[in-house]
């Protein structure tokens, strides 16, 4: 009776259904039938609708039709400092861990089979070191929005950018530390690898976000024009 029970819970757990991939923390914008979304990251201390992201998360998906999943990313509290950023590569695991969450949800649940990866400054450290770090991570290329150097590995984004040899497009701001970080991977250019300056832009891209979204979209349509 046992083992006939026992076959029985074997063949009823067969037939069932496999569990849904839960959708991470974030904001999520549904593409419908698109086979095409973008996972954004963040910035230091803020959230999956804030600057940077939330405009580029809401004009992908109205101007191309693309899934957007903007993560919430692992956040630490105190005032932006060296001794700070040091102590977020305790939580880049973690971010890897949403990252790659992200990817399940949208490739499983969501029929997506072209993913971009994007980040904005610790959003951009966190997603340079998880492509730098993951030989084959189901994405096809990587938008880089006010990237930083600086800082040991993982934690420097101009260390990650070489190890990652995806389609690359770095936005940066002309008018502050960005430019200089910058300046220190115009080595990459390359049919591969694009930088792309925002005059008047400093790092938050206040008042400059039409730019940075024009750029974005604009490397997009190119990246997956028919």
């Amino acid at each position: 009776m046992c083992h006939v029970l026992s076959v029985i819970l074997v063949l009823l757990a067969l037939a069932s259904p496999c569990a849904a991939v839960q959708m991470p923390d974030g904001k999520y914008l549904d593409g419908k039938g698109s086979k095409v979304a973008v996972i954004l990251a963040h910035g230091q201390g803020m959230s999956a609708d804030s600057q940077v992201v939330s405009p580029l998360r809401k004009a992908i998906n109205k101007a191309l039709g693309f899934h957007t999943l903007s993560l919430q990313m692992p956040t630490l509290p105190g005032r932006i400092s060296l001794e700070l950023s040091l102590k977020y590569i305790d939580t880049f695991p973690d971010a890897y861990a949403r990252i790659q969450a992200g990817i399940d949800f949208l490739k499983q649940e969501k029929g997506v089979e072209r993913i971009y990866l994007m980040g904005y400054s610790m959003g951009g450290r966190m997603t340079t070191a998880f492509l730098a770090n993951n030989p084959a991570p189901d994405v096809v290329g990587y938008i880089g929005v006010g990237l930083m150097g600086g800082g040991p590995p993982p934690l420097n984004s101009n260390m990650n950018l070489p190890r990652i040899k995806l389609p690359v497009i770095d936005v940066y701001a002309e008018n502050d530390k960005d430019a200089q970080f910058a300046a220190n991977r115009r080595w990459l250019v390359s049919e591969r690898y694009v930088q792309v300056p925002i005059a008047g832009a400093r790092h938050d891209y206040k008042g400059h976000e039409d730019e940075v979204v024009r750029a974005v979209l604009d490397w997009l349509r190119q990246r997956e024009q028919p």
